[in-house]
């Protein structure tokens, strides 16, 4: 019986946690990037303080869900991030892996989905910290580069969304175009859960019979100048990189399995 009473206040406090979320989400559009854009004239430091808001939110969402006993987190090398002008690149195997890395990195940008700019919890926001919009063609890797040569720590899912439930790994190639054009080291996060929760094609109502636990493994930086050697072309290159990757972060994620 406890159990089962356990499992009923995870999904209601599961579900007390989205909604805090979604209208936290709204409380930012609303009322305070607005007082921000009227506050802050200069547009890199409304950027710079629109980024530290969202990440108190999601520091805050984290605490929340951790606790109410939805879930646990675990860090390991977080002293890696506090350097700038990182390209962390991640594997994405729930929901809200988004929210524990832009909570823990300081001067995060990230690239986004060009229907989060005109959603409405979320389009104030990503527009005020200036977050790079996915739709943008043959700008999107230079606009990139340019975030991290302004000491920006880029965070990009290679995979460009969630792993599939059978947990089978494919990777882009554009993470590692960044990576190769900004000759740019790799910073692999792996995050893993324990038992399995928010994953692709799951409700958020389908709670596992005991709270989640999620693991953050910053790894050491893979050095590109391995891929860039040699005057290979940037195409070459960024095919070996991300060849390279999708085996370094499949053979990690079995282990994990």
């Amino acid at each position: 019986m406890s159990n089962q009473l356990n499992l009923y206040w995870r999904v209601f406090a599961t579900g007390l946690s989205f909604v805090s979320f979604g209208v936290g989400g709204l409380l930012l559009r609303v009322l305070v990037f607005p007082m921000l854009n009227l506050m802050v004239w200069h547009r890199q430091q409304r950027t710079a303080l629109a980024r530290e808001v969202i990440r108190a939110a999601f520091l805050t969402f984290v605490g929340l869900m951790k606790l109410l006993g939805v879930l646990r987190y675990e860090l390991v090398g977080g002293q890696r991030l506090k350097r700038e002008g990182l390209l962390i690149l991640a594997n994405h195997p729930t929901l809200i892996d988004t929210v524990f890395l832009m909570a823990f990195v300081k001067r995060a940008d990230c690239i986004v989905k060009a229907g989060l700019w005109n959603n409405p919890f979320t389009r104030g926001p990503v527009r005020s910290a200036g977050y790079i919009n996915n739709d943008q063609g043959a700008n999107l890797v230079v606009d990139c580069i340019a975030s991290l040569e302004a000491g920006n720590n880029l965070i990009v899912f290679p995979e460009g969304t969630r792993t599939p439930s059978g947990g089978s790994i494919r990777l882009k190639r554009g993470a590692a175009n960044i990576a190769v054009r900004g000759k740019r080291h790799v910073t692999p996060v792996l995050i893993s859960c324990r038992p399995m929760t928010l994953g692709k094609g799951d409700k958020w109502w389908h709670v596992p019979s005991r709270f989640a636990r999620f693991r953050i493994e910053v790894q050491e930086d893979i050095q590109i100048d391995d891929f860039i050697a040699n005057d290979v072309s940037e195409v070459m290159a960024a095919r070996h990189l991300t060849d390279y990757l999708q085996t370094y972060f499949t053979e990690r994620n079995q282990h994990h399995a």
